[in-house]
């Protein structure tokens, strides 16, 4: 009886020892192999996130647009203004010195046959010259405010009628306040690199500004190793070349200095201005309408 009872105690006291010891063996097999499954799992979700990121898209869409927003536009709306740079394809970007000189120049251009045209926020009076032009053609020509550089600035164009906003630069959260509300952006970018990235932040079109080497070349270049791109040059265009950036590649144009010349507006020489306009607008319509992307 005596050594039953020793070997029952001993029994007990070694699984007392050894019980814990496994299950804690267990336990802990039971976390590693989890362990290496997250691991796994974050890895899997890592590489499919590094081929997403490879296939161009949008950061921002209308279809995410909320209607609560402050200034938003209809779906409609913005695609009524893609549709027109579509079909224009050229647009008069306005300069000038003086306040007065800045609607006499405008009316140039639009007596030419300009149907999109820009005031620039360098200008003298710019927002308030806009609104005018707005009220008198809303409908017929297509009216929008460039050197925007801050949110505040397109707040200030939208308020006074501007249907589109254009900037010198790259500039993410204006694009993207842009395209919260429906409202068409047009960021200035130097390199391919810009453009795609003022693509993905939700630019419809973007802005090849300033010009460069190689014109329409680079932009047939670009547009064919990014073909869901849609280029505006601005610099280097003038009224010989402008069909061929169309012809080439580009979505639509900007036309700055070659059609509003300097010394014509300081001699009020506003039929020049008209004349400029007839002449790059009849090599614009050789190229057709842009389809859009």
């Amino acid at each position: 009886r005596h050594q039953t009872y020793v070997l029952c105690r001993f029994c007990l006291v070694f699984l007392l020892i050894n019980i814990p010891s496994r299950s804690f063996y267990h336990f802990n097999s039971y976390c590693s192999e989890n362990r290496k499954k997250k691991t796994m799992a974050l890895r899997l979700a890592a590489r499919s996130a590094i081929r997403a990121s490879s296939v161009p898209s949008r950061a921002l869409s209308t279809a995410a647009v909320s209607s609560d927003l402050d200034r938003s536009k209809t779906v409609e709306n913005y695609e009524a203004v893609l549709n027109t740079f579509a079909q224009i394809r050229a647009c008069a970007v306005l300069r000038t010195p003086t306040s007065e000189a800045c609607p006499k120049a405008m009316q140039a251009a639009i007596d030419g046959g300009f149907k999109i045209v820009e005031f620039t926020l360098t200008t003298p009076d710019c927002l308030d010259h806009l609104s005018d032009f707005r009220t008198k053609y809303d409908g017929d020509v297509m009216v929008g405010c460039g050197t925007i550089l801050t949110i505040e600035d397109a707040e200030k164009a939208v308020d006074a009628g501007s249907e589109f906003i254009i900037t010198p630069v790259m500039l993410p959260d204006v694009i993207e306040w842009c395209a919260a509300r429906n409202i068409v952006s047009v960021p200035g970018c130097q390199t391919p690199t810009e453009l795609v990235q003022a693509y993905r932040h939700g630019a419809p079109l973007q802005k090849l500004f300033p010009g460069v080497a190689g014109g329409h070349n680079w932009v047939k270049a670009v547009s064919s190793a990014l073909p869901f791109l849609s280029i505006n040059p601005t610099s280097g265009v003038d009224l010989d070349n402008a069909g061929d950036y169309l012809k080439n590649g580009a979505a639509s144009v900007g036309l700055v200095a070659p059609l509003f010349d300097q010394v014509a507006i300081a001699n009020g020489d506003f039929d020049q201005i008209a004349k400029n306009a007839e002449k790059v607008m009849a090599n614009v319509r050789e190229a057709g309408p842009y389809i859009r992307k």
